[in-house]
């Protein structure tokens, strides 16, 4: 029996080592959702198509919606008349994709692997100015080029880009290209005109004034790679472009030769436009597939600047954690030994500061319905920032996974009501509120309805302007059923458990007569702590708040989610220990209402933010416009918004820790 015994557990144990070898051997061939890569191959190689079914040879082109730094408002392909495709059907959008404006559609643009094409008419545009629907669509093409709005193309789900010298020699590498540029009345050639010369070298002496230049013409290259030691056909690891102006000789038969496609600003009569594009393949052996992005995230050197915003951070918190760990360890330590010590209630009574106001520190605060709403919120916002950092930080949510980072979030708030209304119950529970239904309800409504009111208002200015990034009413439609359907039962579920449960036990018992508050000097008053609080936190983020607003505002890739996970804990940590610092402050002047003062202490962060985007909207931003500048100042209301409760509940945490930490080590009578 016991050989049986050791040969069957042997037996488990080599099945468990084959199951774990299985396993690894698989993972081998695991990819994120979306990011699998795609095989293509020669057209006419039936060889290989045999054997790897899923090899294609037509290379397509995807269209995204067009934008530009000058304007906050996106426009779809289609709107600017260019040429298209109406057969095909468009690919699905997730949600983060339509919340972001993103609008994919197939576009005329198609070629077979590895075919080397030359100047291919792709259609021809026809304008007549005495036409008003020609002359809207011309004058609607003239303010895209005169705003330097750029084309957003797709391929194999990764950019198609356009590089360019810069300063010092480098090269960025931008992953849009501008439908043209402007030359003002001044003669001064602006966006493209100045960085793009390539198309005007021959012809750079007759650029003419108050004058538009239409890219007409696109040089792609392809750069693959062929997968070695393995049937699977090439795969795409870059895709460049550069785009040119040409009036071609021959409409119908375009050459692309000949001077630029100009239009003058106040041409009129007939204009005939001819799109065209050449296409070559370069094979590439250093770079692999899942390196791809690799060139285009060199491009942009902020990674220095990066590290810096770092160490700066860290400095801080570091100062902060040594002032933190020095009243703890000396201050406090002394501080109840000797309150331990005493035998006699005279002797308790020669104490001051921080220790007299034990009767009164636990005392339910003012507007606590308010309160337990914020901290709802802002506990089901925290939680949604610190998973969804984590997924990025792992790869889930990377730029090549279109708007997953928006849907994550998204999906996110709406899962955590349950955490959301269990804290805020909980919480006013032990304020001695009794209106718990009014408690859920603002729990469920307040603070996601100002952010919907706020959103809702700046679609419809989006409609009014017919940009692409006016969501549809079915999705507007489907977020309320996310809110209403799923969101808000949660939130009741949560908030039944929190007030079936006891009330938070405080270690001291509450005073029947609050205690009166001496008079306070400047720097011990509420107004001044709140004001410095926010300081040090901001400080640790505004170089990282730069990055951010950039792709945001400027269109710019955003892939450094190692280094705002790592901000986003300093952030953390900061917040808790300035908060931490500010409330002994307050407890040794006798000012034992905390409650408020943590949460809006650190919540001041917010208003540094806010200033902060104003600045950068008239230091970095060139937009223009009523329409964009109310939409750019209304979005901003609702990040300033969530960022609030995010740092105020933060501090209000770690102030009841540390205020519920100090009281229960002291001996009260």
């Amino acid at each position: 029996r016991r050989e049986k015994r050791k040969m069957c557990s042997l037996h488990r144990a080599r099945g468990s080592v084959l199951v774990i070898f299985l396993l690894l051997h698989s993972a081998t061939s695991f990819y994120l959702p979306g990011l699998a890569p795609v095989s293509f191959c020669e057209p006419g190689q039936t060889g290989k198509e045999n054997e790897v079914p899923d090899c294609k040879s037509t290379i397509e082109i995807f269209v995204n919606r067009l934008d530009s730094v000058e304007s906050v408002l996106p426009y779809e392909y289609t709107a600017f008349d260019f040429c298209a495709i109406d057969s095909e059907k468009r690919p699905s959008e997730n949600l983060g994709q339509v919340l972001f404006g993103e609008r994919i559609e197939p576009s005329p643009y198609k070629f077979e692997f590895k075919k080397k094409v030359d100047c291919k008419p792709v259609c021809t545009k026809s304008y007549n100015t005495n036409k008003p629907e020609d002359k809207a669509h011309l004058d609607f093409l003239k303010k895209g080029m005169l705003l330097n709005y750029q084309h957003h193309w797709i391929v194999d789900n990764m950019p198609v880009t356009w590089c360019y010298d810069v300063e010092d020699g480098q090269k960025f590498c931008n992953p849009g290209f501008p439908i043209g540029c402007y030359v003002t009345e001044a003669g001064r050639p602006k966006d493209a005109c100045v960085v793009n010369v390539s198309p005007f070298i021959s012809f750079k002496t007759f650029l003419l004034d108050n004058t538009f230049y239409v890219f007409n013409h696109v040089d792609i290259t392809i750069h693959y790679h062929v997968v070695e030691n393995e049937a699977a056909g090439a795969r795409l690891v870059a895709a460049k472009m550069e785009p040119k102006s040409y009036k071609h000789t021959k409409v119908e038969a375009p050459d692309c030769a000949g001077g630029p496609m100009y239009l003058n600003n106040k041409f009129s009569g007939e204009l005939k436009i001819g799109y065209t594009y050449s296409v070559q393949f370069v094979e590439d052996t250093h770079i692999r597939w899942a390196s791809r992005w690799d060139y285009i995230l060199e491009s942009m050197p902020h990674t220095n600047i990066q590290w810096f915003s770092i160490m700066n951070s860290l400095v801080i918190v570091l100062f902060l954690s040594g002032m933190v760990a020095m009243i703890m360890l000396r201050t406090l330590h002394k501080d109840i030994a000797r309150y331990n010590q005493m035998d006699s209630v005279e002797d308790a009574q020669e104490e001051f500061g921080w220790k007299l106001v034990h009767g009164d520190v636990f005392r339910p605060p003012r507007k606590g319905m308010l309160l337990s709403v914020f901290l709802g919120s802002g506990t089901q916002i925290f939680i949604m920032m610190f998973v969804t950092l984590f997924f990025a930080c792992l790869g889930f949510l990377s730029p090549a996974n279109r708007g997953a980072l928006m849907t994550c979030a998204v999906v996110l708030w709406v899962l955590l009501g349950t955490p959301a209304g269990y804290v805020a119950a909980r919480f006013y529970k032990s304020f001695g509120g009794e209106k718990w239904k009014t408690n859920v309800l603002l729990t469920c409504f307040l603070c996601p309805g100002v952010v919907f009111a706020d959103f809702f208002v700046m679609n419809l200015i989006l409609w009014g302007e017919g940009s692409s990034a006016a969501m549809p009413f079915g999705t507007l439609v489907a977020i309320l059923a996310l809110w209403f359907c799923i969101s808000v039962p949660l939130t009741f579920i949560g908030a039944y458990f929190g007030f079936k449960k006891t009330g938070i036990e405080h270690p001291v018992r509450t005073n029947q007569i609050p205690r009166q508050i001496p008079e306070q000097s400047f720097y011990t008053r509420s107004l001044p702590g709140i004001v410095m609080g926010g300081i040090l936190p901001f400080g640790c983020i505004f170089i990282q708040l730069f990055f951010i607003l950039n792709s945001i505002w400027s269109h710019q890739m955003y892939y450094m989610f190692g280094f705002l996970f790592l901000v986003f804990i300093i952030l953390v940590i900061t917040c808790s220990e300035a908060t931490i610092l500010l409330c002994y402050f307050h407890l040794c002047a006798e000012d034992y209402h905390w409650q408020w003062r943590s949460f809006l202490t650190s919540g001041f962060t917010a208003v540094y933010f806010l200033v902060y985007a104003i600045h950068y909207f008239f230091s970095k931003l060139q937009i223009t416009g009523l329409a964009s500048t109310i939409l750019y100042f209304g979005y901003t209301m609702i990040m300033a918004l969530i960022f609030f409760l995010f740092t105020g509940t933060i501090g209000f945490f770690a102030c009841f820790w540390f205020v519920t930490k100090i009281y229960s080590v002291v001996k009260v009578d």
